[in-house]
């Protein structure tokens, strides 16, 4: 144990630049015995002791490393995946029970592959490949089964149904999913989209372009719109309250038809005239604020 802490204070100062250094430096960190193990995790249970978090996630930098590295068939940054296990690591530490009788890593290697398995999830196709759990399962399952390039004949697939405890459709159903690509919208005519799909099989976001919207004019009357609506919403101030009420309820709520005058002389009791005269006298005033 005191290895690993001269080893942390020794590389508190060193810039990792790469991810081969960064492998390097984890794999420096000696390995922990169990009972300095089960000391640590003592010293985390019964007093929250940082110190001793920090090295249990040091000694198994290494095997959150060996785990990511069955995941690069994934086409998915290794340093993500690295990172990702980190982050179970973690996990796994903080819900460990000092009562448990395995070894910090026998029970860390769920939250890690736990994890990992979300990252890719979500990042290895734009539309979710999998969003419940018993896909997920086949998913990840279907990727160790699938041994070649090509797809599944009838045999292959009751094999892999019955082993899985699925049925014949989802296995299908899952394998359509895995092999469909993402289609770029930015590729040229000339250019080649991906190593597999040229532009005629491509949707190019050059044949999806819009002629008829001019985005400076719809700015322009967006900003339009925001100012006039600025400037009566002040102009309705200088108005008292129940001018204001006239000039909404008439003109203004466009969730409701237009009141009459003779429905406001009935809720303010004065005739329809005076209603009319209110709001005539109101309109004055706002054209004038609103024009200066």
């Amino acid at each position: 144990m005191k290895n690993i802490k001269e080893k942390m204070i020794s590389t508190n100062s060193v810039n990792i630049g790469s991810l081969d250094a960064y492998v390097r430096l984890a794999n420096s960190f000696p390995m922990l015995t169990e009972k300095q193990e089960k000391l640590l995790l003592k010293k985390l249970f019964f007093y929250n002791d940082i110190e001793s978090v920090k090295l249990l996630i040091l000694s198994h930098l290494r095997f959150v490393i060996y785990i990511a590295k069955n995941y690069s068939g994934y086409g998915l940054p290794k340093a993500d995946l690295i990172q990702e296990g980190n982050i179970g690591l973690m996990k796994a530490i903080r819900r460990f029970n000092i009562n448990f009788k395995v070894r910090l890593v026998s029970f860390a290697v769920h939250w890690i592959k736990s994890e990992i398995h979300e990252y890719v999830l979500r990042n290895w196709r734009i539309v979710k490949v999998a969003t419940t759990k018993a896909q997920r399962k086949l998913f990840f399952n279907l990727r160790k089964k699938k041994k070649r390039l090509g797809w599944f004949n009838t045999d292959e697939v009751n094999i892999v149904a019955n082993q899985l405890g699925v049925t014949q459709r989802e296995v299908k159903e899952m394998e359509s999913r895995m092999s469909a690509q993402d289609i770029t919208l930015d590729c040229l005519p000339n250019d080649i989209c991906s190593d597999h799909l040229s532009y005629r099989h491509s949707s190019s976001s050059v044949y999806l372009e819009d002629k008829k919207s001019n985005f400076a004019l719809d700015i322009e009357e967006n900003n339009w719109d925001i100012h006039t609506n600025h400037k009566l919403s002040n102009a309705l101030l200088i108005l008292d309250e129940r001018s204001q009420q006239i000039i909404k309820r008439r003109w203004l709520y466009q969730d409701r038809q237009k009141m009459t005058l003779q429905s406001l002389a009935r809720d303010y009791g004065i005739s329809a005239e005076r209603v009319r005269q209110l709001e005539k006298n109101a309109m004055k005033k706002l054209k004038l604020a609103i024009e200066t």
